[in-house]
This record gives C-alpha cells, structure tokens and sequence, in this order.
C-alpha cells in the first residue's frame, strides 16, 4: 500500500466501489488496505437503500456489484433474531462492514473430522455501525447474528474471490455439509425463481443443505 492509497477516502458507495475494481485488478491485494478502505467508507442509506431487502424468514444476501472475477460486493439484511449457521469461507477473504444496526459474530474452532464432539466457541464479537470484522478460514469458522428483537440490521460484506459454496457446521456435533449460497436480488432486482431451484439460503437453512458441484472461482493472492 503506497502513500497516495491510504489517503483515500470514498465519499460514497460508488466511489468505493471503483477504487475497490483498482484494487483488485492487481495480481496481489493488500488486505490492510481493503480493511482501511471498507472502514473508511461512512455508511448513507441513500447508497444502499435499493439493495436493502428483507424476507420475513430468514435473512437475504443481495448481490451490489459482482466486481471483476476477483471479488464480490453483497449486502446482507438481517431481520430481528436472524442469523446465519456456523459456516466456513472456502478459503476466501471475507470483510463485513455494519450499515446499520448491529450484529454478534460468535467464532469456533475448526472441529475434528472424526468423531462427535461439541464445536468450542473461542470469541464473541459484537459490531456497530461503520466498523468492519474480517475473517478467513485459517482464522476459523463463524455465525452471524442479529440478536436484537426490536431492530434490523445490515451489512456489506466482501468476499475474494466470490465462491458459491461452502461447509455449513452443527454446533453440537461437529458434523459438517456442504452448502450452496445464492441471491435474493441482484442490483436491487429480485431474483426470478426457477422451477427446480432452491428458493432459499442454505447457510440461513442449513438443515436443507445438500450436495452441490465444486465451485472454481479465480484466486487472488495477498499480500502484508
């Protein structure tokens, strides 16, 4: 990260998008930077709000912008008492800014492959307004959370590289399965439903997860 980028600061959802295209057109991504940009950004409902939608039975992922084959730029709207299951990144970056609201991230242990065995909580984090967590898998697994049963909430997550799989976890046992993600809209468009496809999020409704093809989306790498 050089001078001129970490004086950046994008005046709105547009300009942050942009900057993250440059970003992300070269081959190594400097993962500080993109935490500094997306922290950078001060959340305006008038950049989001078409993107903000809410289904009363789980919480819905929102496709904004589907970057350049090395990320993606999804906003997430959780209602009271939504969450996600325990669920992994399929070795993905993962950044998660809070437009609005708050949300409880808690975090596990990767469980043994063999045997039952409860899954150990190693943290719970709780997240305000314009700040931002981040998360791989060799940091560990995670489950979201609004726990508020008063207020919604809402979130613009970043994953790189963009992935349409990953392992669901039951907390109790360890058991893992492999779950496919999808959209609920796309540029503020609902999502058609198509005869024979799942209308729901299997990470929100991991008890319907099935078995699904490998994903093989382009990898980006890192750099300190």
């Amino acid at each position: 990260m050089n001078g001129k980028d970490s004086k950046i600061v994008p005046e709105d959802l547009d300009a942050l998008i942009t900057e993250l295209h440059r970003v992300f057109s070269e081959d190594c991504v400097n993962v500080e930077y993109v935490h500094a940009l997306m922290t950078s950004y001060k959340s305006n409902p008038d950049d989001w709000r078409k993107f903000a939608k809410f289904d009363p039975h789980r919480y819905t992922r929102n496709l904004v912008n589907s970057g350049n084959g090395k990320f993606n730029l999804i906003v997430l709207c959780w209602g009271e008492g939504q969450g996600s299951s325990i669920h992994s990144h399929s070795d993905s970056h993962c950044f998660m800014k809070i437009l609005d609201g708050e949300l409880q991230e808690s975090m596990f242990e990767w469980p043994d492959k063999e045997g039952e065995k409860e899954m150990t909580n190693t943290q719970i984090n709780t997240y305000k307004k314009d700040e931002v967590a981040y998360i791989n898998d060799s940091l560990g697994l995670h489950r979201v959370e609004n726990v508020s049963h008063t207020n919604s909430a809402i979130s613009l997550h970043l994953y790189s590289p963009p992935f349409d799989l990953c392992e669901c976890f039951d907390q109790r046992t360890g058991h893992r399965s492999q779950s496919k993600v999808t959209f609920w809209s796309i540029n503020g468009e609902k999502t058609p439903f198509r005869k024979g496809a799942k209308a729901y999020d299997e990470i929100a409704q991991p008890e319907k997860a099935s078995e699904v093809k490998e994903n093989t989306a382009e990898s980006t790498s890192t750099c300190n």
